[in-house]
């Protein structure tokens, strides 16, 4: 593998994680409603749910894929509505930062699983494989892996730092819910993007 196809994967990596989606606008909210650490462990079940994704797809779910293509289909719809799920939660959410701090706070397990559902991790992931790794050669797949592991978990910390600065900023119930309102929006318009 030369050094420039990994500088390329990992700019690939880069722009796929950096890119505004569904996991970054939660993690963005997470972040500014319940502080850093929770938006942290959120990152992290998201970046390992990606990768376990990824590799996955890398080693042979792509090839299945190809034979049911009803599947991504499936997938999608089931991405769609979950993304449809948090966005109602976002939405309705009261605003309060004092109230039952972590009854609706981002998991770690919120975050694996939604990228299972994530039709933005499925792309990456297909699109990523086919173009860097097109034999998926066992070593190819595992370096790209490790390369997306921390430019994964990089890119949506900064959007969890994005985040807090602006909790900080809303620290009224009805700037929170102001933007709480606005990023579920913003979420369920995703949702929109996906189908389009």
């Amino acid at each position: 593998m030369t050094f420039s196809l990994i500088i390329s994967m990992s700019l690939f990596a880069l722009a796929a994680s950096l890119s505004p989606g569904p996991v970054n606008l939660v993690s963005l909210s997470g972040s500014a409603r319940y502080g850093i650490k929770t938006g942290l462990i959120f990152v992290t079940g998201a970046t390992l749910g990606f990768i376990v994704l990824f590799l996955l797809i890398g080693f042979g779910l792509h090839y299945l894929i190809d034979q049911l293509s009803w599947i991504t289909q499936v997938l999608q719809w089931f991405g769609i509505a979950f993304l449809l799920y948090l966005s109602y939660q976002l939405f309705t959410d009261n605003g309060e930062l004092n109230s039952d701090k972590h009854s609706k706070a981002p998991t770690f397990m919120t975050g694996a699983i939604m990228q299972w559902l994530n039709p933005k991790a499925w792309l990456a992931s297909l699109s990523g494989i086919a173009a860097y790794t097109p034999n998926a050669e066992a070593t190819e797949v595992i370096i790209f892996a490790s390369l997306y592991l921390p430019i994964c978990w990089l890119s949506l910390g900064i959007w969890v730092w994005i985040g807090k600065i602006l909790g900080q900023y809303f620290q009224s119930p009805d700037k929170m819910r102001l933007m709480n309102k606005t990023l579920a929006i913003l979420l369920a318009g995703s949702c929109v993007m996906i189908l389009v």
